[in-house]
């Protein structure tokens, strides 16, 4: 099972000193974290893509290259690389670049992205963001898997006698997984193509998550990938770990109180108890991590947010530290002691993908209108609890 850690990039003053950092040093600890990262043993570093203040995350493929030449082992990921505003023929370009400057260490997570004014900034409108993202995917494989693309829909200029370059390393494009927090078409999107779905796990309450994971699995399985409990899976987390719960809750409670997302909304406590959010030991940590294979299921990648909020550098290097250390090798052997054979312990990676050979063709006629008017077989109940304050619903 991989775990990771993933950054949204936001630069947040400290409430504890009123300092804020410069882009520059926010930049430059998100580096040393996944450094810090692979230093520790963990698998997977990811990076959001944000255009907008307070956050300086724009160009992921530019900091992971940077990460790729400083690292040997680490697998770089984004959470996420927006697949409505972008182009994919520049996604496709800058992606398969990234292959060949990491050795294939590399997959990529698509969203639509929370941060509505993005779309006009890019030429888009909001209310298109599921037909976007079902297309522009749609050509993105073609790109990465056809030698020659002739392509016409609704959203860009057409294609005509056009090949990528670089074209995928070994001939085998990233592992895609799709991330997606309430949208049922994602996930449908995601068991459509047999790619991975990504839960972010942070805001909403576990019974939304168990109902979008089991959606994923459920179309995943009637797509002919496999049975759904062989779905590829991945979750979110956010934890802040001390030596005693009184003592993380004591450190935390101030930049949690002052968060640009969850801030002056929910009590710590009340968020704790509704979310997935974990503040106290490691041991208190791993507990509740280990649960969440209660509700959906064995998966493939637990990812953890711990550098937000202000927090300063020092102390979110102590955290990846525990992390690695007193965390993650509990929670490996645990995962991997309950999981059944048949059940995949790790998402594909290059090396398995090369190893299994190219994809066969699969569904390659226009699937957008499909995938919008059938939605999902399974509805998500609107009604589920979460928490009251509507930023966390970003």
């Amino acid at each position: 099972m991989q775990f990771g850690i993933f950054s949204v990039g936001d630069v947040t003053t400290d409430p504890t000193t009123g300092r804020t950092a410069s882009e520059a040093e926010r930049i430059e600890s998100m580096t040393r974290i996944a450094l810090k990262a692979e230093e520790v043993g963990l698998d997977v570093f990811a990076t959001g893509e944000h255009h907008n203040p307070p956050f300086v995350v724009s160009s992921p493929t530019t900091h992971l290259g940077y990460i790729a030449a400083k690292t040997e082992r680490l697998l770089l990921s984004t959470s996420t690389t927006l697949i409505t505003t972008n182009d994919p023929v520049k996604i496709a370009e800058d992606y398969a670049f990234l292959q060949h400057l990491s050795g294939g260490r590399v997959d990529l997570m698509m969203g639509r992205g929370n941060t509505g004014p993005v779309y006009p900034w890019f030429g888009k409108d909001i209310r298109d963001g599921i037909r976007l993202a079902v297309e522009n995917y749609h050509l993105l494989r073609k790109l990465w898997r056809e030698p020659v693309v002739n392509w016409q829909g609704q959203f860009r200029t057409p294609l005509q006698g056009y090949t990528s370059t670089p074209a995928p390393l070994d001939g085998t494009p990233p592992f895609v997984w799709h991330g997606s927090i309430r949208s049922t078409e994602i996930a449908e999107q995601a068991a459509y193509y047999g790619d991975g779905f990504f839960h972010n796990h942070i805001f909403w309450n576990k019974e939304h998550t168990e109902q979008m994971v089991r959606l994923y699995r459920q179309r995943y399985e009637f797509y002919g990938h496999g049975s759904a409990d062989q779905a590829i899976v991945g979750l979110g987390g956010q934890v802040f770990m001390a030596g005693s719960e009184a003592e993380a809750k004591r450190v935390f409670r101030p930049y949690f109180d002052n968060a640009p997302v969850y801030g002056h909304g929910p009590s710590l406590e009340d968020f704790t108890e509704m979310t997935p959010l974990t503040v106290g030991t490691p041991e208190q940590v791993v507990e509740r991590t280990l649960g969440f294979a209660d509700y959906v299921g064995d998966y493939q990648r637990q990812m953890f947010l711990i550098d937000h909020a202000g927090l300063p550098t020092s102390l979110v290097l102590e955290q990846v530290e525990m992390l690695g250390s007193e965390v993650v090798p509990v929670l490996r052997a645990e995962f991997e002691r309950r999981r059944p054979a048949h059940v995949p312990s790790d998402p594909p990676t290059h090396a398995s993908l090369v190893a299994s050979g190219p994809d066969a063709p699969h569904h390659l006629v226009e699937p957008a209108r499909a995938l919008v008017e059938e939605r999902a077989a399974s509805s998500v109940d609107e009604g589920a609890q979460r928490p009251s304050r509507d930023q966390v619903t970003a």
